[in-house]
């Protein structure tokens, strides 16, 4: 049974070992989301990017705009790979998707780049493609219409989410790791607790029940605690880390 994670490393180590598991089971369309505030994708891409190792050239990188892409050009230096935005600069999708590419690997594409993405995995057909913190159901987005909305909804359907970490809080987390069940941990007295498990992600309705009846009760829990330094804490240090 996989844990819940006590730092950034121990984290990017579950989602590259839970990409592989799905992959491995015939997955060809997989998201990995790690959704720590502040965290920035590229440093995510980064460490995850061992996953690929094997493919060497034959793996195409995407970034949402000719931004990110230059500067992952820029600080990933001598990879094997290409890197590309999704939809800018002169080159057409098409043209940035070749017959000897085997996996794709995009980062961080936005509900903006929504039609790109779709497009995108169309074009790669039977080849893998994983999608690292999708934000394509960002409800908040301006200026979407109603066909890019119908569009996303339809889309992030056929994705299969291998690997899920989001803290709710200071103490509770909603967690998944390919090919276990989605799992609901809170922190009391520094040990954490998975309280739930569900076989699909659970509704916005369905945590707040399940908090709810933790703060009520002081029943005892299914699964034992688990001893572990606090996992939002230990990141928080991680991060400060990189600013400095």
């Amino acid at each position: 049974m996989t844990q819940l994670p006590n730092s950034l490393e121990d984290t990017i180590a579950q989602a590259r070992e839970a990409t592989k598991a799905a992959l491995a089971d015939g997955y060809k369309r997989l998201q990995v989301e790690i959704l720590i505030p502040e965290l920035k994708p590229i440093v995510v891409a980064q460490q995850f990017l061992p996953v690929f190792e094997e493919y060497g050239s034959r793996l195409k990188v995407f970034f949402p705009d000719a931004g990110g892409a230059a500067l992952a050009k820029r600080d990933w230096a001598d990879v094997a790979f290409k890197i590309f935005d999704i939809g800018t600069g002169k080159l057409s999708l098409e043209d940035k998707i070749e017959p000897e590419d085997e996996i794709f690997f995009l980062i961080a594409p936005t509900v903006v780049e929504v039609l790109e993405v779709e497009k995108m995995a169309q074009l790669v057909g039977d080849r893998p493609i994983i999608i690292l913190n999708p934000r394509l159901e960002d409800l908040g987005a301006v200026g979407i219409g109603y066909t890019a909305r119908q569009l996303r909804e339809r889309f992030v359907k056929t994705l299969e989410s291998c690997y899920y970490l989001r803290p709710i809080d200071n103490e509770t987390a909603v967690f998944r790791s390919y090919p276990g069940t989605w799992e609901v941990w809170l922190e009391k007295s520094d040990e954490y607790q998975k309280i739930a498990e569900f076989p699909q992600k659970p509704s916005g309705d369905e945590l707040d029940l399940i908090l709810a009846k933790a703060q009520s009760t002081s029943a005892t829990l299914e699964t034992s605690p688990v001893k572990k330094p606090n996992l939002f804490k230990g990141l928080q240090r991680f991060l400060r880390a990189l600013r400095n």
